[in-house]
């Protein structure tokens, strides 16, 4: 293969649309633009969702739902997870190094999901009453 023997695809290429160069173009005239209104004029064009002056659909449907600003803040981690970590003592940078967590999380809890045999000790992470049961069951502790 030689440089000065590639070529692109066929149809991957085309002329650009050259309009208002003559009848016979096909794009003389009104060069696509149709006649009149205000879309046939330089500089004539609305807003995205714009109707002509009726309400549009955006503000005809009723607000719906609530998005928390404050959700990817937050993180789930099971207990199953917990008891194959090597290490007992169990903090958020634990946690973000082991992968169980996103980098951007700044508050962690414990569901309960699976078990756990050996005492951990969690250092700033919340749990659900039934994980707090089984970890403090297994010998665990919190530290706040």
């Amino acid at each position: 293969m030689e440089l000065n023997s590639i070529v692109p695809a066929p149809g991957s290429k085309h002329a650009k649309k050259r309009v208002g160069r003559g009848i016979g173009s096909g794009l003389g005239k009104t060069c696509g633009r149709g006649h009149k209104g205000q879309k046939s004029r330089s500089g004539g064009f609305h807003k995205v969702g714009f109707e002509g002056g009726q309400m549009p659909l955006q503000r005809r449907l009723p607000k719906r739902g609530f998005v928390s600003l404050t959700k990817a803040l937050h993180a789930e981690v099971r207990l199953g997870d917990l008891s194959v970590l090597p290490i007992s003592e169990v903090d958020l940078l634990v946690l973000r190094q082991a992968g169980l967590i996103p980098q951007g999380a700044k508050f962690a809890k414990v569901v309960l999901t699976g078990s756990v045999d050996r005492p951990l000790l969690l250092k700033g992470i919340s749990a659900s009453a039934a994980a707090r049961r089984a970890i403090e069951a297994a010998g665990g502790s919190f530290a706040e």
